[in-house]
């Protein structure tokens, strides 16, 4: 058996500033040099946090209280420097772009390995070896700050693959990848696995990660609560600690299976014939009808950055009280598109008209009294010190502050005990939720969302949920860019199916999943709960995609 490489014994944390609310209590937890972990929770229950203890950030970078003991390769942290550290545990945080800093993805990739004092033979070596493993090499003459955040979060991964280090952490690694770079991503790391390397991934999208984990440990408010492998674990109901068992899961329990099915592959092949419970069948919605008045109308838009096309003929309408979902691959025009919403960038052929204002000849000022827009990455957009002044500035400037409004959001994104602290000190869902309410203070008529649920926990996923069906109440247009298939599918009355710049499907979400031609052109795959319920067959090696990496 091989011997643990990283220990913690009884280890309690607490930030300089929480000092009465530690974020780890009593943590004991061995994790072996060649195993492959999933550490799980809700968001705040000290996933993070936990992970910082392994590469000596905690408590050499992190201030704080720190008691216990951590061991990594039988030498306690405090007594090792992170550099020392980082070439036995490499870690890839969840805000990739924070981890980039030189002019080019060669010189991100090499700068690590400068760092180890390679040659710079064996630096090339190493450098073409992880970035094809990776599919990158077209990356790599590329400034890191003028890519996708998805292609970002693959290149901060592949820079501590490189390293080579004995363990790799990787703190939501999937939250900005679309399904081929999430599957190039399970398969590198089962690759890594294989070469008797050990991976710890932080992951609240459980389907994701299950079907490869040996073992599950789970976290709430700073304490191991769950610990076992996937199969013995989800046998109980996780919701209870923030989670989400895979759809595959649910229905295995309640079938009652003796072997619990941890993927959609593995429950059809256990039960041919079997009629599955509809309990877990979302309700989809009906279109909205046409009769509602059009908010935004999208007609042959066509975009071009120099002689580079990036948008071609985009047309659509959306109405009033409609939730609309963009979907597609990274690097299909999805966030390029939802930034002619609000005038951000102006078509170079065609017509976008917000309320009937063509985007073309309005000031960006006047949009902002109709749309209001959250990005992927909310710190990117906040510039007030408070979460109260963030939220009631946009209607302060443009005169349309109204107070019983803003404290119905404030009550909406349960933001009352937040009003007084630094957003940027926030959690990354408290962030988004701020950013939420900042988009709607102006009342617009248009709430457009960046990839709202990316990193975010089943409590986020269901709130968010709730939210949108309020606002679909009051008339409120909903514009959505997601990766979140199986949220979109459950909260969009139709998608756009993007690639290439292009839309090539439109229609309810289970009628573009159906066409399977153009989901493939995509690169997307179809949700669980789709594949299990639609009684469509999967022609074409559809459930054979989804699985190929394992």
């Amino acid at each position: 058996m091989t011997s643990p490489f990283i220990i913690t014994d009884k280890l309690q944390y607490a930030y300089p500033k929480s000092k009465d609310h530690p974020a780890l209590k009593h943590i004991d937890l061995e994790i072996k040099s060649d195993e492959y972990l999933l550490m799980c929770g809700a968001s705040g229950s000290g996933k993070s946090t936990l992970c910082r203890t392994f590469n000596g950030l905690i408590p050499h970078f992190y201030e704080g209280d720190f008691r216990g003991l951590v061991l990594v390769a039988g030498e306690s942290t405090i007594e090792q420097s992170v550099a020392e550290l980082s070439v036995k545990v490499g870690m890839v945080f969840q805000n990739a772009e924070a981890q980039l800093f030189n002019r080019t993805v060669e010189l991100e990739l090499a700068f690590g390995l400068e760092s180890l004092g390679l040659p710079s033979e064996n630096i090339k070596k190493r450098i073409a070896e992880t970035a094809e493993m990776m599919g990158i090499e077209d990356l790599l003459p590329r400034n890191p700050h003028e890519l996708s955040t998805g292609e970002q979060q693959l290149v901060s991964i592949v820079a501590v693959l490189a390293i080579n280090p004995q363990i790799v952490i990787l703190d939501e690694p999937y939250s900005n990848l679309d399904h081929v770079n999430v599957r190039r991503v399970r398969a590198a790391l089962n690759m890594i696995h294989m070469q008797r390397k050990g991976v710890v991934v932080c992951e609240h999208r459980l389907p994701l990660t299950v079907s490869e984990a040996q073992r599950m440990v789970a976290l709430q408010e700073g304490r191991i609560v769950l610990n076992g492998s996937p199969g013995e674990v989800l046998l109980r109901d996780v919701e209870e600690f923030g989670l989400e068992s895979p759809l595959s899961a649910r229905i295995g329990r309640q079938l009652e299976l003796p072997n619990l099915p941890l993927d959609v592959r593995t429950l059809k092949k256990d039960t041919p014939s079997v009629v599955y419970p509809t309990e877990f069948k979302p309700d989809l919605f009906q279109p909205v009808s046409t009769d509602l008045p059009p908010v935004l109308e999208v007609e042959n838009v066509a975009l071009a950055l120099g002689d580079t096309a990036i948008l071609h003929e985009i047309s659509f309408t959306l109405r009033q009280g409609e939730c609309l979902a963009v979907v597609g691959a990274n690097g299909a025009g999805k966030t390029t598109l939802l930034k002619h919403l609000n005038g951000l960038i102006r078509p170079s052929r065609g017509k976008v008209r917000v309320m009937g204002l063509d985007i073309s000849s309005s000031k960006v000022s006047d949009l902002a009294r109709y749309v209001g827009v959250a990005f992927q990455n909310p710190d990117n957009q906040f510039f007030k010190l408070t979460v109260w002044d963030e939220i009631s500035v946009g209607p302060k400037v443009l005169g349309r502050y109204d107070e019983s409004w803003l404290q119905e959001l404030v009550t909406l994104f349960g933001l009352r005990h937040l009003l007084n602290r630094s957003p940027y000190r926030l959690s990354g869902g408290e962030k988004k939720r701020v950013a939420f309410a900042a988009a709607l203070a102006c009342r617009p008529k248009i709430l457009a969302l960046d990839e709202p649920t990316a990193g975010q926990d089943l409590n986020f996923r269901r709130s968010l949920g709730e939210v949108f069906a309020h606002l679909r109440e009051v008339g409120q247009a909903i514009f959505v860019v997601t990766h979140d298939l199986a949220f979109a599918e459950q909260y969009a009355h139709r998608w756009l199916l993007m690639s290439k710049g292009q839309i090539i499907a439109e229609g309810q979400p289970w009628q573009v999943m159906a066409n399977q031609n153009a989901m493939r052109q995509a690169n997307l795959e179809p949700t669980d709960a789709f594949l299990i319920y639609s009684g469509i067959p999967e022609r074409d090696g559809v459930l054979k995609s989804i699985t190929d990496c394992q």
